[in-house]
């Protein structure tokens, strides 16, 4: 398998299925973990991250479920490869900078990612469509047991695992939500609902995490707490809390269809019609388009396009998955055609 092999197809997370997926986009799993007597990537010499990997990729290509997976060597890529591997949320930003001794592992349908080296040796992701904490956990539960049959993980009585950023410790988890929430924020109750979010000690961040603002509407919610709590734990708080935002929209699309149908059905169909008739479109005005047409698909108002087709486009309009389709390195300007034009191949535009 290649990397190319990834430009003409999308992940498992962006198929449009499973649980309330016409709010939630994507649920994911993290799991930090290091290697006991090795030292943190940050403080460790070129030979020991290297030596770090090797131990890292042989355990890997042990589990089945990574059977057939593709393995990129972090400093064998070129900007465009590292950009669009950071577009489809395999790797982070943080990982891509300095790349020696950094490696990723994917898996054939992008359910399973690991950076290697990155803040941490292990970075393992799981990343599911719709809402699925209990089957994304079953998933990195069965490959973490799997791992720590072959590798000696850092791993204190008091603390929990070990990793190189304090509030990590403990489970080392992560999980993150990725909603869609169109309807709270036309309806002015999206900062209600943030501010409510972050008093119970979770995190709200854009499309693509840290460091990002919400566009499209979209919006990551994310646990800020693993110490002293189980994994468990973690996932009953995520999933108490996401149920109730889910709720929230439910009953924001609900108030909009019944108060001013007219009016958002007029703002859908014409996102949709610049959306299928654009010949120059940027990436911040096609997202935010795209947003109004989800929700005109789930809220079936529009009947002609399918929800699959949609997620794929906020991922193959950004700037390296355009450059990797057409096979050359476009500038801005070449970069808003080509992705109009794509834009309307998907939606049957002209």
């Amino acid at each position: 398998m290649h990397l190319s092999d990834f430009v003409q197809r999308t992940g498992e997370w962006l198929k449009g299925t499973g649980s309330n997926s016409d709010i939630v986009i994507s649920t994911r799993l993290r799991l930090a973990r290091n290697l006991a007597q090795k030292p943190f990537p940050n403080k460790a010499k070129k030979k020991e991250l290297f030596e770090i990997l090797s131990l890292i990729h042989g355990a890997i290509e042990r589990i089945n479920l990574f059977k057939d997976s593709l393995f990129l060597k972090i400093n064998e890529l070129d900007n465009v490869d590292k950009q669009f591997l950071i577009e489809r949320h395999l790797m982070s930003h943080e990982h891509a900078a300095n790349p020696e001794g950094k490696a990723l592992v994917v898996s054939r349908e992008e359910v399973l990612s690991v950076m290697i080296n990155e803040e941490d040796h292990i970075r393992l992701q799981v990343m599911q469509s719709g809402f699925n904490l209990n089957e994304t956990w079953n998933i990195i539960n069965a490959v973490d047991d799997s791992l720590s049959q072959t590798l000696d993980f850092a791993y204190s009585i008091n603390w929990g695992f070990l990793t190189a950023c304090p509030t990590n410790t403990g489970t080392a988890m992560r999980g993150s939500v990725m909603l869609h929430l169109p309807a709270l924020v036309m309806t002015k109750q999206i900062n209600k609902v943030l501010s409510a979010i972050a008093k119970l000690s979770f995190a709200s961040r854009g499309f693509y995490g840290e460091g990002t603002q919400a566009s499209g509407n979209f919006y990551q919610i994310s646990n800020q707490v693993s110490l002293g709590q189980s994994e468990q734990d973690v996932i009953q708080n995520i999933h108490g809390l996401i149920r109730q935002v889910i709720e929230q929209e439910e009953q924001a699309r609900q108030a909009m269809l019944v108060q001013n149908r007219s009016l958002l059905e007029d703002k859908i169909f014409r996102a949709f019609g610049v959306l299928k008739s654009a010949h120059i479109i940027s990436s911040q005005e096609t997202i935010e388009l795209l947003s109004m047409v989800r929700l005109g698909i789930d809220l079936q108002v529009v009947k002609d396009v399918d929800r699959k087709s949609i997620n794929e486009l906020f991922i193959t309009i950004q700037p390296a998955h355009l450059q990797k389709i057409e096979g050359k390195k476009l500038s801005s300007s070449e970069r808003d055609i080509k992705r109009a034009d794509l834009i309307r191949q998907k939606l049957g535009g002209r």
